[in-house]
This record gives C-alpha cells, structure tokens and sequence, in this order.
C-alpha cells in the first residue's frame, strides 16, 4: 500500500501544505500569502486577526481538493511554522491577542500580561497545535531565546528564578515533546476546516530553519546549508551546545539531541531581491514578455551579461539595521556611469553572497572546520545566476536543494518515522531527500571575490558614522 505523508509549511510570507509519498515526491500542493503585518505602533508587529491559521486551513484545502489518492493512505501530518513568534491564549485555546511576529520587539523581552484573560503563552507552533488536536504541547524544539528552557536538556529549566527572568510561569507554559513525537490527533473541527482526515496524527518538529535543514538532507559537519528566503543564513549542524559563540548561535536541530548552528545573516535578504524587481515595474516586465521569460528569469538572465564584481558596484545590504545597529541603512557604492539597472540586480546578489561568505567562514572558523560543500534552499536557489556566484564566492561546489518545499519535505520526514514508515531519521532522509543541480566554483572568479570580499567588509567601518550622523 502507498502510503502519503502531510508537511505542513507555515513561514514569513505564505503557509504551504504538500502531500509528500514515501520517496519524498509531491503529490500535491496548497500554498497561501499572509496578509500584511500590522503595525500599531513602533517595534509592535502583529500577525493581523487569525491570519496564521487560516492561511493553513486555505493551503490545506488546496492540497487536499488536488490530492488524486484515498485520504485513507495519507498516515500522518508533520506541523512546522515560523520560528520566535509568541502566542498568547484564553484557556479554551483562542488568541488572546494578536500573535507577535518575530519582528516585534516584545518576544525579545520577558512577557507582560496586558489581558487578563491570559492562560498561556506559546509559540506559533503551539498554539497551531491546539488548533488542530485540541492539545496544550508542542515541540521543545521552536523555544529559543527568552523562554524559560534547559537548552541541554530540551526542556523546560528547572530553576525557578528562570521562570521569574521570562515574566512565565510554569503554569502558562505548554507541555513539550520532541521532533518527531506526537502531538495529538486532527480534531473533527479541523477536518472540517482543513479537508484533512480526522484523526490522523499530527507530529512535532522544530523550528522552521532546522525542519528545512532536515529537507535538504543537512546531515554533515562539513556541509554548510544556505536558505534563501526572507531571512537568509547559513546553517550548519553538530553534537554540542555551544552558548558562548560569537560569529554564530546555537539552536535546536530537528533531530532529537542535535544542534543547529546559524550564522549571522540578512534580514531582508531575498525580500531585496524582489524589492528591486518591483521597483522596475513594467520597464522588467515588457523585457520579460519580449524574451518569453518569467520577469526573474529575464533579470537573472540579463545580470549575467555584467562582469563579475558588477564593473565595481557594491551593495551592502542593511535595509532592515540590526538591533545592535539600529542607525544603519543600506547602501550601494561604487557609481561610475558604466552601471545599469542589471548591474545593480548583479550586485545586490553578489551582497547577499558576499555577506553570507563572510558569516559562513567566521562560523567555520569558531567551531573549527570547513566546508566542503554549500547546499542552497528557498526561493533564491532557482536562480542558475545566483547558485553560480555562491559558489565562486565559496570556491566549492553549490548544490541547489531537490525541493521548492525543504521545510514541508523535512515535516513530512518527522511524520514518516513518527508512523513506522522508516525506522529512524538517516533512513527516512536517505529515501526521501533527492539532491538538485551542482554548481562548481571558477578559480578565476573565486579569487576575484575573494578580493571584493575583503573590502566589503570595511565598508560599514565608513559609512556607520554616516548613518548616525542622519538619524
């Protein structure tokens, strides 16, 4: 009998749902935007009314209603969603209030109750998990940060005076369970919401960058894992909790004992590169229709005409500042009238690259290792452009990830061993992970930006006093 697994998908800017079979394959697929973030006042930045769970319940059904199977074969749902969002709850499981985003600033900071109705204080995962098995728990394995949480033992601490730092008490937290445990069963209310058979399992994973991770097959200590998305980093994975780490942080793996190190990344990484292509408007889009090409492909395609190194113009990418940095902006130098509008979509991927090759040897460097290879994930990877340069930047081979869902592959992947279908982890992986195109690095090009490199890590040295000067 061909058995079916659902990964569910719930990230920064849509929620995707994929029926996945025991070879990793999409069967099919339900994606939903999520509405604009609302913003009542500075630092607050809200998810707007209940927009995570019924972006869900839209993308669910799409999966379902295009799904050509019985829903009898479909054995269980993995549930993974956006990482350091805080959800508040009444004791029947409904929002309290709006759930923070990871931008707002509050989920940095010990909790403060604003409503009285307040019982419990979770995570998106969590209170997702209600909403589809009527269960307070959820995975030890999306609470990093303030929460009060034994980082060795995945677990919630067991000194009171954490509970005191987080403003949470024991009593509003949820029970946890680890990556690939059961949550509990989809409610008669959620069959009906979602399309998704009743009953069926739902299993824990982590959060959102390491059930990616485990979809790409992110197995070795010499694989570097790079995500480009709204957020874009580089990842890599190891046996030890390291706390006092400056170039990277650690967090949970979705693997149960194994950790993820993350480097420094961008925070409106790929966001940039679809800013741009907006900003050209129609201008991109006739180009595109005269060249029978996507307008992305048009741009890549045309960007790939400009030298590497973009005849000089680099573009340092701090158009959402860091919290330690709040004055910085971004900046694109270098103007010398060679310059066009594909140099400028050349250099902001050569920023990304260069940023995320900077951030990936100083984590390699403190953990003492290497790279031997990039794989590459999110929307960004599709770019042949892109995958070419990470790669020359690198100086090893860049594989693109075998799937546009690593992070619904990789909550399928938890649901498949949950249920019995393979016996652990590196077995599910190793019959459901399938590797994408290989880029090779060009020694030429490599030494080129090895020397682009060194000076666009200078630049913020000259242009911090810049910004602060601005305000």
């Amino acid at each position: 009998m061909t058995r079916y697994f659902i990964g569910i998908d719930n990230g920064s800017q849509s929620s995707k749902v994929t029926v996945f079979d025991t070879h990793g394959r999409t069967v099919s697929e339900g994606r939903q935007a999520l509405r604009p973030y609302d913003t009542p006042r500075p630092g607050v930045v809200e998810h707007p009314g209940d927009d995570l769970w019924e972006s869900i319940t839209a993308a669910a059904r799409q999966a379902m209603d295009a799904f050509p199977g019985d829903p009898a074969d479909i054995a269980g749902v993995g549930l993974c969603t956006i990482r350091f969002c805080r959800a508040v709850l009444r004791d029947d499981g409904t929002l309290a209030q709006p759930v923070m985003s990871w931008m707002d600033e509050r989920v940095g900071r010990p909790y403060e109750a604003v409503d009285p109705a307040a019982a419990y204080v979770t995570t998106s995962s969590g209170y997702l998990t209600h909403r589809m098995t009527g269960q307070f728990r959820d995975t030890a394995a999306n609470y990093a940060g303030i929460w009060p949480l034994d980082p060795l033992r995945c677990d919630w601490s067991q000194d009171p005076t954490a509970f005191e730092k987080s403003g949470m008490p024991r009593e509003m937290l949820l029970d946890l369970v680890q990556p690939g445990d059961v949550l509990g069963r989809v409610t008669a209310d959620c069959a009906r919401a979602t399309g998704i058979p009743e009953g069926l399992p739902v299993v824990a994973t982590a959060n959102d960058k390491a059930v990616e991770a485990l979809g790409c097959g992110l197995d070795s200590p010499d694989t570097l894992l790079l995500s480009l998305g709204t957020y874009v980093a580089g990842m890599a994975v190891g046996d030890r909790y390291v706390s006092d780490a400056s170039a990277f942080w650690t967090n949970y793996a979705c693997l149960p004992g194994a950790y993820l190190y993350e480097s420094e990344g961008v925070r409106r990484g790929m966001w940039t590169v679809s800013w741009y292509r907006d900003l050209l408007g129609e201008e991109a889009a006739a180009g595109a229709r005269a060249a029978g090409l996507s307008v992305e492909d048009h741009l890549n395609a045309e960007a790939a005409k400009v030298p590497p190194g973009s005849d000089g113009l680099l573009t340092v990418l701090d158009w959402l500042a860091p919290d330690d940095a709040p004055f910085r902006r971004g900046s694109i130098l270098g103007f010398d009238g060679r310059q066009g509008r594909y140099h400028v979509y050349r250099s902001i991927l050569e920023g990304l690259a260069l940023t995320l090759g900077a951030a990936g040897h100083r984590m390699a460097d403190e953990l003492g290792g290497h790279y031997d290879e990039l794989v590459v994930s999110g929307g960004g990877s599709h770019s042949d452009l892109m995958m070419g340069i990470l790669a020359d930047v690198f100086g090893v081979p860049a594989r693109r990830a075998g799937t546009d869902s690593a992070a619904g592959l990789g909550a399928a992947i938890c649901a498949a061993v949950a249920c019995g279908a393979y016996a652990d982890f590196p077995s599910a992986v190793s019959a459901m992970v399938h590797p994408g195109a290989t880029f090779r690095p060009d020694a030429e090009r490599h030494a080129l930006y090895e020397r682009l490199g060194a000076v666009y890590e200078t630049v913020r040295s000259h242009t911090d006093a810049v910004y602060r000067q601005l305000g």
